[in-house]
């Protein structure tokens, strides 16, 4: 959550799966880490929980519904921000448009590694690669060309 001035804010960021795939977004030009790929979410807003801001967040930004949010999977200070970026599992209902983005792309962690990242989700998919638990998302099915 926001806080007084000076305060880290929580920026909740949703790990939408979708077999081995992962929906990672392009942020707008004009925007901190414009064109640079990221996990979809926002700024919590004060007194406003995770599932709450991922709800209005995913709604406003891809115009879904989200079913469930899961446990934080890993907080990442943004490097030069008072952001801490929250890694969320979320389940969504819906097919996901770039509202507010300006691409989408569903890859594996592996592909993902590929593209642009903003740093705090070039830190998660790292984190994602590293886990004994990524191994079977990490090759490419049959048939998906790679992320440009």
């Amino acid at each position: 959550m926001a806080g007084p001035s000076g305060d880290r804010v929580r920026v909740v960021a949703a790990v939408i799966r979708r077999d081995d795939a992962l929906l990672v977004c392009r942020r707008p030009a004009h925007k901190q880490h414009g064109g640079l790929w990221e996990f979809p979410g926002g700024k919590c807003e004060v007194g406003e929980t995770d599932d709450d801001a991922m709800s209005r967040e995913l709604h406003e930004e891809l115009g879904v519904r989200v079913r469930d949010v899961g446990a934080p999977m890993l907080t990442v200070a943004d490097p030069g921000s008072r952001f801490d970026i929250v890694f969320i599992p979320t389940v969504i209902e819906g097919d996901p448009q770039p509202l507010e983005h300006t691409a989408l792309c569903w890859g594996t962690p592996a592909e993902l590694a590929t593209l642009a990242l903003a740093p705090s989700d070039a830190a998660f998919v790292t984190h994602l690669m590293r886990r004994p638990t990524a191994s079977p998302a990490r090759s490419a099915p049959h048939g998906r060309s790679s992320p440009s």
